[in-house]
């Protein structure tokens, strides 16, 4: 039984357990259908702080608006799934909107936004055993690299233990790494040429015990706006299966459309992620913001 979205605080407030019989009961579907390709809508920006969508700094911040467009945006035909936190999924859940759709759960939010410790970006989200209870089909984590921060490499670890832990329960688990840098008294900034992207692959590839159920996740480069060769040379630096990275959508979007439906061609490419660019676009047409990323599949 679902329930209307006004609904979830007394819900939550009284049946707690309604969350975990949800999750018994969702109907689930194989990660990739029978195009074998993947459209999933994010939404774990509001546990990491990150609010902000173009100029309005609280864009994400109402819980309820958020849900709306949510909803809007899983029953465009094409779309797969979503990506978010365990609060956001389990508000979906109860309202009936995850049946055989896929679910992944966002892993590390510790790096808040603005924080001085932003890159020590520690497992703060799902757990691989939480995932793999709530009978969700796939984690996602966050891997930013500064080689002059120290913080860094206790993600990196972290990072390798959590792949290893999806892997020892068959789960896939979805890697976006970036390299990054960060002048004093700013926030870090990811490096997103082809040679950045292309070493933080690589790095991203190699870590845990296995790369067996690792999947990258992976932006289109800088380099793609004036090279149409720049991403088939990033693809080449892993044989792991890759889907893109949407991120927010700045200056023309058409443009932006043309570089991911380039990149969309590419023989390692297995699909989208996009969060604020579809949930909150410039004109506010969540529909027609996403039956377009739906067209470039």
């Amino acid at each position: 039984m679902t329930i209307p979205i006004a609904d979830l605080p007394l819900v939550r407030s009284r049946h707690p357990e309604a969350v975990a019989e949800a999750a018994a009961r969702r109907a689930r579907r194989p990660l990739l259908g029978a195009m074998g390709r993947l459209l999933i809508v994010a939404a774990d920006h509001p546990a990491r702080g990150a609010l902000a969508v173009g100029g309005r700094p609280l864009a994400m911040a109402d819980r309820y608006e958020l849900l709306e467009r949510l909803l809007t945006a899983l029953a465009q035909p094409g779309v797969d799934g979503v990506l978010a936190t365990a609060d956001v999924l389990e508000d979906l859940l109860l309202l009936g909107a995850l049946e055989n759709r896929v679910v992944m759960g966002s892993m590390n939010r510790g790096g808040l936004a603005g924080a001085a410790f932003e890159l020590d970006d520690r497992f703060t989200g799902m757990r691989a055993q939480d995932i793999e209870r709530r009978g969700f089909d796939a984690g996602k984590l966050l891997l930013r690299i500064d080689r002059s921060d120290p913080g860094s490499v206790a993600t990196m670890e972290a990072a390798a233990r959590a792949v290893d832990a999806m892997a020892e329960r068959k789960l896939p688990v979805f890697v976006e790494p970036f390299l990054c840098r960060r002048r004093p008294g700013e926030r870090p900034v990811s490096d997103l040429g082809a040679a950045a992207v292309m070493t933080s692959m690589a790095i991203a590839s190699g870590l845990g015990g296995t790369s067996a159920y690792t999947w990258l996740k992976v932006p289109v480069t800088d380099d793609a706006q004036t090279d149409p060769e720049a991403m088939e040379r990033v693809l080449s630096a892993s044989t792991l299966p890759a889907v893109l990275l949407g991120g927010d959508v700045r200056g023309d979007p058409d443009a932006m459309y043309e570089r991911w439906r380039a990149a969309l061609r590419l023989p390692g490419v297995r699909g989208l992620v996009v969060g604020r660019s579809l949930l909150y676009p410039p004109d506010g047409d969540v529909a027609k913001a996403v039956r377009t990323a739906a067209s470039l599949l």
